[in-house]
């Protein structure tokens, strides 16, 4: 089915939304909350929640690229379920390693409480990564969007795991000088 077919049906409030939005990005959406949360359970947790949120969400709002609105919904879920499970016990995990890959680069939270300053900061980002050439841009999003294992990332791009690791350092580094011009960091 379509996805504007899909967004009629949450307009329509039809029941039938939830059973064709898991068909289509159920999987999908699976993904992403598991490659953060690193639990099945979590991960179908979130993917219930997003269901929710977006049956909610969707009268008022009619998204452009249904992928990304649910995508961006169940990230949202996976990333508080991984802090509170963090708060609880102190632990690893690819979300936790990723954004302490990406800390060097990005200014923490409370220098961004206002949402005029993280709007901005979104943008530069990406304005950032929609310029970089097509291998840096997909490893730089399936790392710090997905939070992919570096050695998942290396073999679907079908690169060795210290070349993934070398350019995700080379595009962090670029990413810390672009947005310290922009003066949007004024980190070490």
């Amino acid at each position: 089915m379509e996805d504007s077919a899909i967004i009629d049906l949450y307009w329509r409030r039809s029941d039938q939304a939830i059973s064709e939005t898991e068909k289509k990005y159920g999987k999908y959406c699976r993904s992403i909350a598991y490659h953060i949360c690193a639990s099945r359970e979590d991960a179908e947790e979130c993917v219930n929640d997003t269901w929710f949120r977006a049956w909610n969400l969707m009268p008022d709002k009619r998204p452009s690229a249904l992928s990304v609105f649910l995508g961006g919904i169940t990230r949202h879920f996976a990333l508080d379920r991984m802090k509170a499970k963090n708060r609880k016990k102190r632990g690893g995990g690819e979300a936790i390693l990723a954004l302490d890959e990406l800390s060097e680069c990005i200014p923490d939270g409370t220098d961004l409480e206002q949402s005029v300053e993280e709007k901005e900061l979104e943008h530069a980002i990406g304005s950032f990564v929609a310029r970089l050439p097509a291998d840096e841009k997909i490893t730089f999003i399936l790392r710090y969007w997905y939070f992919v294992p570096v050695s998942e990332i290396a073999a679907r791009m079908q690169f060795s795991q210290s070349k993934t690791k070398s350019i995700l350092f080379r595009v962090r580094n670029k990413l810390k000088t672009y947005l310290m011009e922009a003066d949007l960091c004024q980190i070490r």
